[in-house]
């Protein structure tokens, strides 16, 4: 049987072009221009999910969403798109307020529309809608883990790139993906390099998609309102994606970030932050709430410089050394710097690896394919998945390590 998709809009021409769209994507569609009827069809129908238009007359979109909202049981939420005139800072907010689960301003390519519904249908399945966090993700996990899982808050690891262009972000993406896909876990990556964040890029997401600055703006923040901000990659991990432009940076405060990952602690298992360089109050308070900080370096002297004034200053902030690890990134690369000259150089051990395969890692970023995702049996595929077994390992066997008095 085709999913409904029920279509609110009162433009005759947009409800022939958007039914024409999703007939023609195997979409059974209803459709309406009437708020209140929309409301008696989406009840009595049952849609899968709805597309519905902000400028209603009458019952406006805003309105119908939280009438839906309403309506729905404990065990029922029907995901809604709301469709937006105009690109304004206060109908993203009031669409987010209202309920909506995602939004799109017109005039938007029909590619984007399927990916945005296919993410939500995946989430919110019609036969499975309200399965256990443990069960959407694909995993079966036995009752009994999954509710263990919900009493242990969810482990922060930071990425921190000693210098730029070592590799951090590439690191942190495809170890989140890795952490779901190969090891089953519920995994949330933030993009936390506010100003110049790379995750739309890397994962080829439009600069529309909510970001932080969305969280920021808003008069009150809770987890519901992360639920709709937070984006699902199709390999399956939630991204909390930094603003899209740098002067919207400004609006996410030292505070946001940390309040943030306390809401989300109980969402998932794993909560990994990709970090810029900058040691400022934005992010040490992030460091604050951090189980391990995983400080990416790369064997030659600028980095080895870097890694060493870091490490200085973070001792003498009062961070615990077991909190801090050192990834060496191309391990292999030839830079007449080897393993033991760098541990001599900074005076400690380094304790992760991961091979250079420069050429598959460029690759990867080129066409927004995280490795993990598409090559996960590769070099460094296998040797990204090793990396995070140790990396969960280790995090098993240490307790939780507290913030530092600063």
């Amino acid at each position: 049987m085709a999913v409904r998709i029920l279509v609110v809009d009162a433009d005759p021409t947009v409800q022939r072009a958007l039914g024409l769209a999703l007939s023609q994507a195997g979409f059974e569609v209803l459709a309406s221009g009437d708020g209140p009827e929309a409301l008696r069809i989406a009840r009595s129908d049952k849609a899968a999910l709805v597309l519905v238009a902000a400028n209603l007359p009458g019952l406006d979109g805003f309105t119908f969403v939280s009438r839906l909202r309403m309506e729905d049981g404990p065990s029922t939420h029907t995901p809604v798109i709301l469709l937006l005139a105009e690109n304004e800072a206060e109908a993203r907010g009031k669409a987010l307020r209202s309920g909506a689960d995602d939004y799109l301003i017109k005039p938007f390519h029909p590619a984007e529309l399927m990916a945005r519904m296919r993410s939500l249908l995946a989430r919110y399945k019609p036969d499975e809608q309200y399965a256990s966090p443990a069960t959407r993700t694909g995993h079966v996990i036995p009752a009994a883990v999954a509710l263990d899982k919900k009493r242990e808050p969810a482990r922060v690891v930071i990425f921190y790139g000693a210098k730029g262009g070592v590799g951090t972000t590439t690191i942190a993406i495809n170890a989140a993906i890795a952490l779901h896909k190969e090891l089953g876990q519920r995994v949330c990556l933030i993009d936390g390099n506010l100003q110049f964040g790379d995750h739309r890029v890397f994962l080829d997401l439009g600069l529309d998609r909510m970001s932080v600055a969305d969280l920021a703006t808003a008069p009150t923040i809770d987890i519901d309102l992360i639920r709709q901000i937070l984006v699902k990659h199709e390999s399956g991990i939630d991204l909390l994606l930094a603003p899209p432009s740098p002067e919207t940076a400004e609006l996410v405060t030292q505070d946001h970030l940390p309040e943030i990952i306390g809401l989300m602690a109980d969402e998932f298992d794993y909560i990994l932050v990709d970090i810029d360089q900058r040691l400022d109050e934005v992010n040490l308070r992030i460091m604050d709430v951090a189980d391990t900080i995983f400080v990416v370096m790369t064997a030659d002297l600028p980095c080895l410089k870097n890694v060493r004034l870091v490490l200085e200053t973070i001792g003498h902030l009062g961070y615990s050394q077991d909190k801090i690890k050192l990834v060496l990134n191309r391990s292999t690369a030839f830079t007449g710097i080897n393993v033991k000259n760098a541990e001599s150089a900074l005076k400690r051990r380094i304790d992760f690896q991961i091979i250079n395969e420069y050429r598959s890692a460029i690759s990867a970023l080129n066409s927004g394919a995280p490795f993990m995702y598409t090559k996960a049996d590769s070099a460094l595929g296998k040797n990204v998945l090793d990396f995070v077994k140790a990396m969960e390992k280790d995090l098993s066997e240490h307790p939780r390590i507290g913030s530092p008095e600063r």
